[in-house]
């Protein structure tokens, strides 16, 4: 097996709060992410899932730069790309690049499109015939045409936003694509075009996948790894067809339950009806379900993800 493209290891982000209002008093300490290890294979789609506030965000923005972390080390094909000695961002922006959530939002409403395609490459030197072929090329590979090149974001419905979205952040040819819910904001009837269109420019371009997402249906349909996350901490990962076809962790199963799903027989999601949980291996023992809010502000319990099956771990407490 080749080495992998990403690594994270032990990742932690803290973040020092002053008190006042709802924070209360003093000075506290916010547990965002702690002790977050993974890799990412070239040609992966490895999803982060969880509720808001598990630090699922908080680690992408690391892997992209634009969160410092507290502690532990990030590497992209096996050199440090944090901590002292680390490249610039914009050496970083080739490497890996970022698909928002709200397309709109993520473009310059006094830009053309051309305009916005042709700012990075131009800050990394690429101009002339150059940029403009590579700007219609990749327009193109978005599904869009050479012409619509030159209008203005409000010109373009959500789901094409989303797809100059997309080309904005291959332009440079990145290997490593963030996507931060990437589908969130559209309409249901352009998420499919959307997603379909991620994975065809994926097989197109060799491109690894880190997503973040709350939506399991996206997720299932999407990855070849999931990692769960609740209270800044990975608490079950493995392949898409363990985890949900096989959930362990109380918490990963109440996230699977809550999917919607129109077949009464297995109720709102896709554990069968009645289904018991499975038991901890002996000498361990479940942490948190996940139905009470942590107190995030102190350090989670001291855990282990320990083995529960080939490329399957579980985030247990010693009994």
């Amino acid at each position: 097996m080749s080495a992998p493209i990403l690594e994270v290891d032990n990742l932690h982000v803290r973040f020092p709060i002053t008190g006042g209002g709802m924070l209360g008093t003093g000075k506290r300490t916010l547990y965002a992410v702690t002790g977050v290890s993974f890799s990412l294979a070239k040609g992966e789609c490895l999803s982060i899932v969880g509720e808001s506030g598990c630090g699922k965000s908080t680690t992408a923005l690391s892997i992209m730069g634009l969160q410092e972390p507290s502690e532990g080390t990030i590497r992209f094909k096996g050199q440090p790309i944090t901590g002292p000695g680390a490249p610039s961002r914009m050496a970083r922006a080739k490497a890996a690049q970022m698909v928002f959530q709200d397309p709109y939002a993520s473009l310059n409403p006094r830009q053309t499109v051309n305009a916005s395609l042709a700012q990075p490459l131009k800050l990394h030197g690429i101009t002339g015939s150059e940029a403009t072929d590579r700007i219609a090329a990749m327009l193109g590979s978005v599904g869009l045409t050479p012409e619509q090149g030159t209008r203005y974001p409000h010109e373009f419905s959500g789901g094409q936003r989303q797809r100059i979205g997309i080309a904005r952040a291959l332009i440079l040819e990145p290997e490593i694509v963030v996507l931060d819910e990437p589908v969130s904001a559209l309409d249901v009837s352009i998420r499919a075009q959307i997603i379909n269109l991620l994975l065809d420019l994926q097989e197109e371009f060799g491109l690894s996948y880190v997503m973040i997402s709350h939506d399991l249906s996206v997720v299932e349909h999407m990855s070849d790894r999931v990692l769960v996350m609740f209270f800044s901490q990975i608490v079950e990962q493995g392949g898409w067809k363990e985890i949900f076809e096989n959930p362990q962790h109380p918490y990963t199963r109440r996230l699977i339950d809550a999917i919607p799903d129109p077949d009464v027989a297995l109720g709102h999601g896709g554990l069968a009806a009645g289904a018991t949980q499975p038991a901890a291996p002996a000498g361990w023992r479940f942490g948190s379900d996940g139905s009470a809010a942590p107190n995030v502000f102190s350090p989670p319990e001291p855990s282990e993800l320990v083995d529960v099956g080939p490329q399957h771990k579980v985030r247990l407490l010693r009994a």
